[in-house]
C-alpha cells in the first residue's frame, strides 16, 4: 500500500505525519506542487507484455496526461532484481537531484520511493502498483528502488533530454531510511 511519511529535513527519526490514506497523500504532496493519484489497474498483465501493450492498458490516462501537460513522449521502464546493473543503478539515485523538466511515472507494477525536500522538509512517498507521481521540474529528491528491485513504470516526457539528473552535492540522502521491501506491507 502507497505510503506517505513526512520528516523535518534535519530529524530523520522524528516523522511528523505517517499515513497510507490516499486521500491524504494527495492532499499533502499537492500543497508542495506535486501530484499524486492512484489509476485504476488494468488487471494484471501479463510478464511477457511489451512496452506497447503496457502503454495501450492505460492510453486514456497516458492521453489525458498528455493533454494536460504537453507531454511529448512515453516510454516504459522495468527493473527486476536479476538486472546486472541494479546496485548501480540504485546508487545513481540515491542522491539528492533536480530535474530541469517533470518527473512522472506511473507504477503498473513494483514499487519505489520517491524523497522530496521542499521548504525544510522530507516527503518520502512509497509509491506502488497503480500509483501516479509527477515531481515538477527543480524539485529538490532521490529515488530508491530498494536492493531486490522490482518495477515496471510508465515515464512522461516533455523531452528526454530535460530529463537529465543535475546532482545538488548535499548528502542529506544518507540520513534518511532506505527503501526496504518490508515497507510494503507496512
Amino acid at each position: 500500500m502507497s505510503h506517505l511519511t513526512i520528516y523535518p529535513d534535519n530529524q530523520p527519526e522524528n516523522p511528523s505525519l505517517k499515513t497510507a490514506e490516499g486521500a491524504v497523500i494527495a492532499e499533502e504532496l499537492n500543497k508542495i506542487g506535486v501530484r499524486f493519484e492512484r489509476w485504476e489497474c488494468q488487471g494484471v498483465l501479463p510478464e511477457t507484455a511489451g512496452d506497447e501493450e503496457v502503454m495501450e492498458a492505460y492510453s486514456s490516462d497516458i492521453e489525458r496526461l498528455k493533454t494536460e501537460n504537453g507531454y511529448q513522449s512515453v516510454d516504459v521502464i522495468r527493473l527486476s532484481s536479476d538486472h546486472p546493473d541494479k546496485d548501480a543503478l540504485r546508487q545513481k539515485f540515491l542522491s539528492e537531484h533536480t530535474h530541469s523538466e517533470d518527473e512522472v511515472r506511473f507504477f503498473v507494477e513494483g514499487a519505489g520511493v520517491f524523497y522530496l525536500r521542499v521548504d525544510c522538509k522530507v516527503y518520502m512517498t512509497l509509491c506502488e502498483r497503480g500509483d501516479l507521481i509527477s515531481v515538477p521540474e527543480g524539485t529538490k529528491h532521490w529515488f530508491d528502488m530498494g536492493s531486490e528491485p522490482h518495477l515496471t513504470c510508465i515515464r512522461l516526457f516533455t523531452s528526454k533530454e530535460g530529463w537529465v539528473a543535475d546532482f545538488t552535492g548535499d548528502r542529506i540522502a544518507d540520513e534518511f531510511p532506505k527503501f526496504d521491501k518490508t515497507q510494503e506491507a507496512a
